[in-house]
């Protein structure tokens, strides 16, 4: 693991397939956070303050990962002083939280329904590079029941998300909930891709989209509504209200 100071606010450290297996990490657990990739993150942070004075308590962290054909991994994390200037590709966390990794989502996760294909693509040609042609279909196999994906969409009224569901019902069967926010009353709709394919998953994704606008997900956001917002359904939402 090489760690560079490029400015001030801006860390590049760079990931060897070497560096991955010696942590028996996937690459797929960096994209989604795994406990593997938290401790990684942290490590990595260690190292900065130790080599660069590099400090970043309470300041929110905009984190870049960049596949590379040699079988690297670059990762660009930069300091951001407004959290109001952050991408939407990309999630925020506090470095002085404990949970500072659990959020942290990379800029080839999806952010639009179609970048889901975009993603499993991705991830799939750089673990194939160096794999057999003919076991191409068995590690797509294996990367698409791997990836934990997860979606997030706001909805003005109920009836909107019921619509949805009705149109989703014999094609969607993944795990998802929904909550409604009591200052906005707007409903939020969190599916997962579960077992369905990434390209299943991409058309239940492009469906909603028709009813609802896509948000931003992550862990952190989630937690934030399971404290704050009403519960209207914690399980198998859509499939709930297919039946109304």
């Amino acid at each position: 693991m090489k760690i560079e100071k490029i400015n001030e606010n801006k860390i590049r450290c760079i990931l060897t397939r070497d560096d991955l297996e010696v942590r028996h990490i996937k690459i797929s657990e960096i994209a989604y956070g795994s406990e593997k990739a938290r401790s990684l993150f942290r490590d990595m942070m260690e190292q900065a303050s130790h080599q660069f004075g590099f400090q970043a308590d309470n300041i929110p962290l905009m984190i870049e990962a960049i596949p590379m054909p040699n079988e690297c991994i670059i990762l660009d994390i930069t300091k951001v002083a407004d959290p109001e200037e952050l991408d939407t590709r990309f999630s925020r966390f506090s470095q002085s939280s404990s949970d500072q990794i659990e959020d942290t989502q990379m800029s080839f996760l999806p952010d639009g329904a179609d970048e889901i294909l975009d993603l499993f693509q991705k991830l799939l040609e750089h673990r194939l590079k160096n794999a057999p042609k003919e076991t191409r279909e068995q590690q797509a196999e294996a990367l698409a029941s791997e990836l934990d994906i997860r979606r997030l969409y706001l909805f003005t009224r109920l009836d909107q998300v019921v619509e949805a569901s009705h149109v989703l019902r014999d094609v969607y069967h993944g795990e998802n909930r929904l909550y409604k926010n009591p200052d906005t009353l707007a409903y939020h709709l969190v599916v997962t891709k579960s077992d369905h394919t990434p390209e299943d998953f991409n058309k239940v994704c492009n469906i909603l989209s028709e009813y609802g606008d896509s948000a931003k997900y992550s862990t952190a956001n989630e937690a934030y509504m399971q404290e704050h917002f009403t519960p209207i359904l914690k399980a198998q939402a859509l499939q709930q209200l297919a039946q109304i």
